[in-house]
């Protein structure tokens, strides 16, 4: 048994919170102590080499309908409100706030004191109290460990109340469904309920950060981060699926951080401590870093399925799930920065995994042009294992993460403006989507020519490249690029049927110019130039 020496349990306790009459509260437990408090409530399962897998059940993903922010005098105006930010009521929170405390009554709680923001001068203090052990081990994994010395008088800055197994009652508390996600930013306090999807903590901090930097002057981005040799900095922006968490492990730089950073005057940092990669179809020889934290102990599989007696993970299974992720401490990645915090960037790189397959592979934007596709943060989706579905779904989501964004997107563009502007920092916009058609006909873009493209980019060796205008998009595409054939460069030339190259083009052009014409009264005419129209 532990001694009492080993357990740092906060003076500042759950009472504080409203969180009273408690079962046994579990103050900072580490990975063993979870692991075990996990498999005893049959929450999950070890598997082979020692990842801990558990399942979400009706939830593989973030419930956007269900996130609602308490509409309240203090931060009324500075909200974004609308399809991504909805209001809630000050009766409704609070009536679900008391409810979720009287629930977590004569409960075990698991509760973890840890920092978002490896930059001192930018971080907060965050407190994470769940009735589920491997949510508390996620949120270890996620976020930054304070010393044990900062922990026994640990006062949060704010504070996730977690209860994955209750549920709201619509008709009742007025939210969409039984999940419910509720963030109070005057008080910061987020209240979790009725979904078993870590990722939802994680996101919920990354709202509350994303609100807070701005008025310090520090830009919030959903994006990974990397330093070469020679200490230059890139950031990567990015959609689920576009390879942010994937090109940013490159074995030739080190890893920052693979999802959130803020940018301040005096460089970048990582939010968190951890990394969340989606890890469906993932394989040793393309991905070995990531690959490699799925076979180790303290790592969570969420929705992974594995052999029930040789307890073997296949990656390669979508039957639980198409968002399969793995939570892991980044210390797992090898060459990874120990402080979480860079330079300034020299160059920007903007991902968007084209299904549509039209998009040049790689191109330099002009600093308009980056504010204008930052402000549209497009992908295109495709639709997995949904039967009736075979075409591509095109997705605008602003500055690449519409959904953790509370301040209209104009702030955050601004901002991204004036500090390249500052900096000098050079942007791409790279497509790791589909090449020789869309999808169901072309394939997708080899990782292997992206990576090159990417370094070849990061590293100067395009700088002195000629550039040839895209006549679909306005994109300035390199005429060659080392270890990358010509013909890769140029989308066209990839497509068997030219003519239905042009015609999907056209029909892309369309959907950026509606998708923009939200901004275009919020916007400089040299940006609005820079973009892209139907024809």
């Amino acid at each position: 048994m532990a001694s009492e020496k080993t357990v740092t349990r906060s003076s500042y306790g759950l009472g504080k919170h409203g969180v009273v009459n408690t079962a046994t509260q579990h103050w900072n437990l580490g990975a063993e102590a979870l692991y075990e408090a996990t498999v005893r409530r049959g929450l999950g399962t070890v598997t082979k080499g020692g990842a801990l897998a558990c399942q979400t059940g009706k939830y593989t993903g973030r419930s956007p309908n269900d996130k609602f922010i308490l509409e309240e005098p203090k931060t009324k105006e500075s909200i974004w409100w609308g399809k991504v930010n909805r209001p809630i009521s000050q009766d409704r929170f609070d009536r679900l706030h008391t409810m979720l405390s009287v629930y977590l009554q004569n409960r075990d709680l698991y509760i973890q004191d840890l920092y978002a923001g490896a930059d001192p001068a930018h971080r907060i203090k965050v407190r994470v109290v769940s009735e589920s052990p491997w949510h508390a081990l996620f949120a270890r994994n996620m976020f930054i460990r304070p010393p044990a010395e900062d922990l026994a008088n640990f006062i949060p800055d704010a504070t996730i109340l977690h209860a994955p197994f209750m549920n709201a009652v619509p008709e009742r508390d007025g939210t969409n469904s039984e999940c419910f996600v509720l963030a109070d930013l005057a008080r910061k306090l987020v209240l979790i309920g009725g979904t078993q999807y870590a990722g939802e903590i994680k996101k919920s901090v990354f709202g509350m950060m994303n609100y807070i930097l701005p008025e310090k002057g520090v830009l919030p981005m959903h994006c990974s981060a990397n330093i070469g040799q020679q200490g230059d900095v890139a950031v990567f922006f990015g959609l689920s699926g576009t390879g942010k968490t994937t090109l940013s492990a490159d074995g030739t730089r080190t890893l920052i951080g693979d999802d959130e950073h803020g940018w301040s005057d005096n460089g970048v940092f990582n939010f968190e401590g951890g990394c969340y990669a989606k890890v469906i179809n993932l394989s040793q020889e393309a991905e070995p870093e990531i690959y490699a934290t799925t076979r180790r102990f303290g790592t969570i599989l969420e929705n992974v399925v594995f052999d029930p007696f040789t307890r073997e993970v296949d990656l390669f299974d979508g039957s639980l799930a198409e968002n399969t992720r793995a939570s892991y401490p980044i210390d797992f990645i090898p060459n990874v920065e120990p402080t979480g915090m860079g330079g300034l960037p020299k160059n920007i790189v903007m991902l968007t995994a084209d299904a549509f397959g039209v998009l040049p592979p790689i191109s330099e934007l002009t600093p308009d042009q980056a504010m204008y596709h930052f402000l549209s943060g497009y992908t295109a989706r495709v639709a997995g294992t949904e039967r009736g579905v075979t075409e591509p779904q095109a997705t605008f989501s602003t500055c690449f993460g519409a959904p953790f964004m509370p301040r209209h997107p104009t702030v955050y563009a601004k901002m991204l403006g004036e500090k390249m502007a500052k900096t000098g920092a050079r942007c791409w916009l790279v497509n790791t989507g589909w090449s020789g058609g869309q999808y169901g006909v072309g394939k997708r873009m080899s990782i292997q020519y992206t990576r090159a493209m990417l370094r070849a980019a990061i590293e100067g060796k395009l700088a002195s490249v000629a550039r040839v205008q895209d006549p679909n998009f306005g994109l300035l595409v390199p005429e060659n690029c080392p270890d990358v054939p010509n013909d890769v460069l140029q989308p066209k030339t990839t497509w068997s049927d030219g003519s239905a190259y042009d015609e999907t083009a056209r029909n892309l052009r369309g959907l950026f110019q509606d998708n923009f014409k939200q901004f275009e009264t919020d916007v400089s005419d040299d940006i609005k130039k820079a973009g892209i129209y139907a024809a």
